[in-house]
This record gives structure tokens, sequence and C-alpha cells, in this order.
């Protein structure tokens, strides 16, 4: 005896979700949602670069040490 189990749609026929809105809309939906951001000041923003340029130094200087170590390591092991 086989049950039959009820199936799900992907979507919900009348939903709002469903419908597709207009480029205006749309647009004004973006604006809309870009008036709610908390944009940095200028010195939050200097401060912000100034933090990843100095950590992307920081992380180049290692690498590169680690390159030119690893290298003269392989060329005194094989050459």
């Amino acid at each position: 005896m086989t049950q039959s189990r009820p199936v799900r749609s992907s979507g919900s026929s009348g939903s709002s979700r469903d419908r597709r809105t207009s480029p205006a809309t749309f647009y004004r939906q973006v604006v809309a949602e870009l008036r709610k951001v908390v944009w940095p000041t200028q010195q939050q923003l200097i401060t912000y670069f100034v933090v990843v340029l100095v950590f992307v130094l920081a992380i180049m200087t290692i690498v590169s040490l680690l390159d030119l170590g690893f290298g003269r390591l392989v060329f005194k092991v094989f050459g």
C-alpha cells in the first residue's frame, strides 16, 4: 500500500515575490536602500585605507621572504 506525498511547488502562486517589477520601481528601491547605508566619514576612510595598506605590505613582505628562503634552500639542496 503506497501513500502519495503532497507535492511542494517551488513558488507560491499569487505571491508578491513572483511578480516582476518595472525598471522604474527597481531603481526607486535601489535608491531607497542606498539611502539606508551608513557611509564612512573621510577620517574613517583614510584609517581603513592605511590599515589595509599596512596589512597588504606586511603579507607581501612575509610571502617574499618565504619565497626567497625556500628558493635558496632549493638551490642548496638540488643545485
